[in-house]
């Protein structure tokens, strides 16, 4: 069986937002679409691991804010590859309030949706609740980032608790690159890292000091060489 067949099943790039003013969090998801229109609702499949989980099960709502092409990688790793119980994921952000009550990020956002629980699927090790739609709003134009637009030209990673992660067995490579033991994220010297203005053809060994991972901001010395 070739698993990378699922690579080429479409995908975009969400923040799903869960919880209250009094504890609210949000995390970075794939999996969001919609599954009916009359009403509107939509569906977002969440890890049952995840502390954004627990408070949609508990709240009975969520948010999906739907991230532009351009949305730095940075932001995408602070909200993807930390958990909400450990730290508070809002801080810092540009967060309104929902109807439900549930956080709605609008940092990077092209648009949100907010939606109420009407039921609840477990899928083994996630679990797909589709919520009827009680607001949406656009708040600019723009492209929205694809999940293939982030792992091609961003060269994002995937959590291990995304529904979409696959372990790929990667071959032995020509150039020396170096893999970020924190998130996955790996360094190479022919892509360099736009993000952070270090050129093509830079080595790891010639980073800056003070260079850290474009995804989850871990240090060099959290790198090892692939």
């Amino acid at each position: 069986m070739d698993t990378k067949a699922l690579y080429l099943i479409s995908y975009g790039m969400y923040v799903v937002g869960a919880g209250s003013a009094a504890r609210g969090n949000a995390q970075i998801a794939n999996t969001v679409l919609q599954v009916s229109s009359e009403p509107p609702a939509i569906l977002v499949c969440i890890n049952k691991n995840n502390f954004t989980h627990d408070l949609i099960r508990t709240g009975k709502s969520f948010s999906a804010s739907i991230l532009a092409r351009e949305t730095p990688l940075s932001f995408i790793g602070g909200l993807g590859f930390k958990s909400g119980r450990d730290a508070d994921k809002l801080a810092g952000l540009n967060v309104t309030w929902g109807r439900t009550g549930v956080p709605i990020v609008t940092d990077n956002a092209l648009a949100y949706l907010e939606a109420e629980v009407m039921s609840e699927t477990d899928v083994i090790t996630h679990t797909a609740f589709v919520g009827k739609l009680v607001d949406a709003q656009v708040l600019k134009d723009g492209e929205p980032m694809t999940y293939a637009y982030y792992h091609q030209v961003k060269r994002g990673t995937t959590p291990r608790t995304a529904p979409s992660y696959v372990e790929e067995k990667k071959p032995a490579m020509q150039y020396k690159k170096y893999r970020c033991t924190v998130c996955g994220y790996v360094y190479d010297p022919e892509l360099g890292d736009p993000e952070n203005k270090i050129p093509k053809g830079t080595p790891f060994e010639q980073l800056p000091d003070d260079w850290t991972c474009p995804v989850c901001g871990a240090r060099k010395s959290e790198f090892e060489p692939v």
